[in-house]
């Protein structure tokens, strides 16, 4: 039998990153089974069931519905947290409680109670080798979460769903922001196929909000919810919101939609998308306030007005406006330029754009760099990046200007210098690039931002 860890010896932080880093990448040695993930857990006591759960599936939308549906929770009084993927710059960025990172001391902690259990059940041969990077990370959120006695976690799936680590709860809402196109090599090469690994997270006698729009998408996952005899929830676009007016591209829109009515929502998060994925949450947290939950609709209203979430959208700077979205997918980059193209068609725009080999670099640079005066191709340090001329080379169109430097922040700066002050200045294509980009912001390498002159753009729907 393997003791549970007991000692007061704390791996220290640095020597916990290093154990993780050699896990490999995300994607590296990527199992699909939940076996590792439950045997970690059950020497630890199961922390993951002393506290309820939402879980949030889908290929683009997930983090933004998670910091909403996490933010809704803390304005309804609860302590919550929140585990999400990736990190832009620093590991601590996924676990969170209360809006707050978890501390290096914490994340410590928590890394040396997982440790001590994966090193004794390789041991003991009950595990034959070493789990993934993320399942060692959602082993310890669920550790520290327990440990700081949350009152409710909102988890946001890695990939797929059926199998990923986080899918061992038994949460109180599942929920399928969209299905799309996106890591094909593990999820498979079609929506249907997609949508049956997001429908995954369905568990008997919970019941389901999807924000899914595709047909095909939909009959997949309300065939999953007859078969599992729970209910479906469809938010079905933006067919709840009436009023919709937006100021600065953020949206404020009045909710109405059976069991929950809230006037007079405003975003924080840009993008009319963002309206979508507000509904969704709000759906999520409608679920749990019929399932027992106190939430009221005031505490929707704030917290939908409270959340944020980075590096979708994301503005660092306004003369000229800087916009940091990491769009690493088709469905992604259409909602960023539709986004743009929407609000600023009548300003030049560069882009500095990187991509992962594995994406699908040929269909994105026929979305974004139409939009763009010049290109700049740069390549965060990574194995997975593409080489520059690689996106070139597989570009189905060629910009019309392009310009190619390495380094991230300065390829920003030399599009900063290039650009008069009203110009848009879009960094898209991989949210490891906008990790570059922010760390070299926080390190002083980019000149400071200014965000004392705020966009005025305004129209009702």
């Amino acid at each position: 039998m393997i003791e549970p860890f007991t000692s007061q010896t704390v791996i220290p932080f640095d020597e916990c990153l290093t154990i993780l880093w050699g896990r490999g990448h995300e994607l590296h040695g990527r199992k699909f089974d939940l076996e590792a993930i439950r045997a970690i857990l059950a020497v630890l006591g199961n922390p993951e069931r002393r506290y309820p759960t939402a879980i949030v599936a889908g290929t683009n939308g997930k983090g933004s519905t998670c910091a909403m549906l996490a933010a809704i929770l803390e304005r309804a009084g609860y302590r919550t947290g929140l585990y999400s993927s990736p990190h832009l710059v620093r590991v601590n960025e996924r676990i969170r409680i209360n809006g707050q990172e978890v501390s290096d001391s914490d994340f410590a902690a928590a890394f040396t109670a997982v440790h001590h259990v994966v090193e004794s059940l390789i041991a003991a041969h009950v595990l034959p080798y070493h789990p993934s990077f993320f399942e060692y990370l959602t082993a310890v959120a669920f550790q520290h979460f327990a440990s700081a006695a949350v009152d409710f976690a909102v988890l946001e799936v890695g990939m797929g769903g059926r199998l990923d680590a986080t899918n061992v709860t038994d949460a109180s809402v599942a929920v399928i922001t969209n299905v799309d196109l996106d890591h094909q090599e593990f999820l498979g090469n079609n929506r249907a196929a997609i949508a049956a690994e997001k429908a995954g997270v369905i568990k008997p006698g919970r019941p389901v909000v999807s924000g899914c729009e595709h047909p095909e998408v939909r009959e997949v996952i309300l065939q999953k919810c007859r078969e599992t005899g729970v209910e479906l929830i469809e938010t079905l676009g933006l067919q709840s919101a009436s009023n919709l007016f937006h100021l600065d591209g953020r949206y404020s829109f009045d909710l109405r939609t059976a069991g929950c009515n809230v006037p007079g929502i405003t975003l924080r998060m840009a993008g009319r998308f963002q309206v979508k994925n507000a509904l969704t949450a709000a759906a999520a947290a409608v679920q749990l306030a019929q399932a027992g939950f106190n939430i009221p609709p005031e505490a929707i209203r704030e917290g939908l007005h409270a959340a944020l979430w980075p590096g979708r959208l994301e503005v660092i700077r306004h003369r000229p406006l800087i916009l940091l979205d990491g769009a690493h997918n088709p469905a992604a980059a259409r909602e960023v330029a539709e986004f743009v193209s929407g609000h600023y068609a009548d300003r030049r725009l560069c882009l500095v754009y990187a991509s992962m080999r594995d994406k699908d670099i040929a269909e994105i640079s026929s979305i974004l760099f139409p939009l763009a005066h010049t290109v700049y191709l740069t390549r965060p340090g990574l194995d997975r990046a593409a080489l520059p001329e690689a996106i070139l080379e597989s570009s189905r169109v060629q910009p019309r200007q392009t310009v190619i430097e390495p380094d991230p922040a300065r390829a920003l700066e030399q599009a900063i210098f290039s650009s008069l002050p009203d110009a848009i200045i879009l960094v898209a294509g991989s949210l490891f690039l906008v990790g570059a980009v922010k760390k070299a912001v926080l390190e002083g390498r980019i000149e400071p931002v200014n965000l004392t002159e705020p966009e005025v753009i305004s129209e009702r729907y």
